[in-house]
């Protein structure tokens, strides 16, 4: 085995490893979302590959973010991606680009991983406050979402759907259909285990 193969091997270990550690030791163990968790892991593994592979090349670093800023946004277009998921996307990409094409030594970069995986799991802790999901709700009552009826909106979600819901924002006002588009935050360990799902999942509430 060659010098470069076991470099190769040694940073495509610790690049796996911190990743796991990221995705299913912080991001998974609040959203549950274990098909977002698996897809970032195999973004960054994709990732530390290409760049590892073309570190010889001679090619800038803003040839590098260019091309997976371009690929995140063709990739992800479609679908709806929250802040914190997109900060994870972003923490995704700087461990395997550190990892893959980093001048460290190896104990300087398990420390540094860690250091970010350890950060990650300290904010997404409740330290820094109450840890809420959220659901995509059609409402139909719209005569509740006016700022007067407030707490009627808040007490008739609560009833219906059967979550501690806290706050709710208004996304859309369909007139025609007497219709909004709202946006429930919800403390998560009040819920029933028949209403916890899939982070962002969409509900309708009907009469």
């Amino acid at each position: 085995m060659t010098e470069l193969d076991t470099l190769f091997i040694s940073r495509f270990l610790i690049n796996l490893l911190s990743l796991i550690v990221l995705c299913y030791a912080c991001y998974f163990r609040v959203s549950k979302n274990s098909t977002v968790a698996g897809s970032f892991i195999l973004f960054g593994v994709g990732i530390f590959i290409i760049t590892y592979l073309l570190h010889g090349v001679d090619m800038s670093m803003e040839f590098f973010f260019g091309l997976f800023a371009v690929f995140t946004m063709l990739r992800y277009r479609t679908e709806s991606i929250s802040i914190k998921e997109m900060t994870y996307l972003f923490l995704v990409t700087a461990i395997s680009l550190l990892t893959s094409i980093g001048q460290m030594n190896l104990v300087d970069l398990i420390t540094l991983n860690g250091v970010i995986c350890l950060l990650a799991f300290v904010v997404d802790s409740n330290i820094f406050g109450t840890s809420y999901e959220e659901k995509s709700i059609c409402y139909e009552r719209i005569e509740n979402i006016t700022p007067e009826n407030r707490h009627k909106l808040i007490s008739d979600l609560r009833e219906r759907t059967g979550l501690q819901v806290e706050m709710v924002t208004i996304e859309h006002i369909d007139f025609l259909r007497d219709t909004a588009q709202l946006k429930v935050s919800y403390l998560p360990q009040r819920a029933p285990k028949e209403y916890v799902s899939e982070h962002n999942s969409k509900i309708k509430v009907t009469p």
